[in-house]
């Protein structure tokens, strides 16, 4: 039905607005003569009422001003960056993303522009791609305390494409909140950077009650696949990873992901972080980690704080605290257990060795001198202090009997 002002002129109005203030016609009926819902109805009274003299239906339309040469470049500009991004077959990205055009016009060229305006101008000039049909979002929260799970995975892209390598994206997610815990770009996936990873969420959060990963040997021995660094006679999950000894020396749960598919509440969070970290690391010309770990940390602060979810339609944080508020949370506080003395004897890698008859034991090419009997065992705690030292922390029989620095270096053939 055409608008009410192109059907009536005021007096008509006027005419039926009065006659139901003064009680002589019901709403229903004018609103059917209107055309027009409850709520416009008493917009409608409301505006009579206060200036009957002045109401007026009529309305003018301002023709909205045109954007100025500048903006107009600057959206053309980054259209074409999108669109080379696009072509590039090594970069995982195949759609436009309007909206970021607009969050980056607002914070970099200091240009308020609507969405609408840098989908037209996409539509005009050749920049738009027909968005595939995505599949029902059918997600949904399964957990009902902070710290009842904590997703852990990785993400292996181009994440700068100007470096020419691709580099690997640990998080760590709650899954009751969406909050994420834990995000770094590392150049080589090791059993230490997870390690690190359970470090950082342990000591900042607490303990959670499980952690849910995939099948990937860091985190799972797996009878058959793993068989060049397995004893025979080993059966899956006989031989554990040193990311999975951590968890036990903390007394947290681990449970595996069948299927690729099991892991999709990590896509979500995952596709928005890969989709605004790559666009900026292409305008910035990244080529090192640091500075693309510098934008990996805005965006998840940004995914954190502001960010709507869209399967809790909450702010991560804000669901986060208030579940912590209400003691809806799972997470426990970490406390080094006796007879190990520090962090460090926890968040570590691990092995075992004999005590020589000279009361030395080997590693790799190295020979330490320990302070223990003949044939007894002794267990090495091995954390990496940097990327140049190494502190290895020498157990035997419930005690600590020595501590010894060495070189990264010396370690380099030392698997774990």
């Amino acid at each position: 039905m055409s608008q009410i002002h192109k059907r009536f002129t005021n007096d008509e109005v006027k005419e039926l607005l009065e006659r139901y203030s003064n009680k002589e016609i019901e709403r229903k009926y004018i609103q059917e003569v209107f055309g027009i819902k409850r709520r416009r109805f008493f917009m409608l009274l409301k505006q009579f009422k206060e200036n009957p003299q002045q109401f007026t239906i009529q309305y003018g339309r301002n023709t909205p001003p045109r954007i100025s040469r500048d903006i107009e470049q600057n959206i053309l500009k980054e259209l074409s960056i999108e669109k080379e991004i696009i072509r590039n077959k090594e970069i995982p990205l195949k759609s436009y993303n309007y909206s970021y055009l607009r969050d980056r016009l607002r914070g970099t060229y200091h240009q308020k522009v609507s969405l609408p305006t840098i989908i037209d101008r996409a539509k005009k000039h050749g920049f738009y791609l027909k968005k595939p049909q995505k599949s029902i979002h059918d997600r949904e929260v399964l957990t009902h305390y902070a710290g009842e799970l904590i997703q852990h995975d990785t993400s292996y892209h181009l994440w700068a494409p100007a470096a020419q390598d691709k580099w690997y994206l640990i998080t760590s997610l709650d899954d009751y909140s969406r909050f994420m815990l834990y995000a770094v770009l590392v150049k080589i996936e090791t059993s230490w950077t997870h390690i690190l990873a359970l470090q950082s969420v342990i000591l900042q959060y607490g303990l959670p009650y499980a952690y849910y990963v995939d099948s990937h040997r860091i985190f799972r021995f797996v009878q058959g696949r793993d068989s060049f660094w397995r004893k025979h006679h080993l059966l899956t999950d006989e031989a554990t990873p040193q990311w999975k000894q951590v968890l036990e020396d903390c007394n947290v749960k681990v449970t595996y992901a069948l299927s690729p598919q099991a892991k999709g509440k990590m896509e979500r969070p995952y596709g928005w972080l890969q989709d605004h970290l790559i666009r900026t690391c292409v305008r910035e010309d990244v080529t090192d980690i640091p500075p693309a770990q510098q934008i990996l940390k805005q965006e998840v602060y940004r995914y954190n704080y502001h960010q709507v979810h869209s399967t809790t339609q909450e702010i991560p944080y804000l669901r986060f605290q208030r579940a912590l508020k209400e003691k809806r949370s799972l997470f426990r506080e970490f406390k080094v257990r006796p007879p190990f003395q520090s962090p460090k004897d926890i968040f570590c890698l691990r092995m075992n060795r004999v005590v020589d008859p000279y009361r030395k034991i080997s590693l790799h090419n190295l020979q330490f001198k320990v302070h223990a009997d003949p044939r007894k065992q002794v267990n090495l705690r091995i954390y990496p202090l940097d990327d140049d030292i190494t502190e290895i922390r020498f157990w035997c029989e419930g005690k600590l009997i020595d501590i010894q620095k060495v070189k990264n270096k010396e370690l380099n053939g030392v698997h774990f």
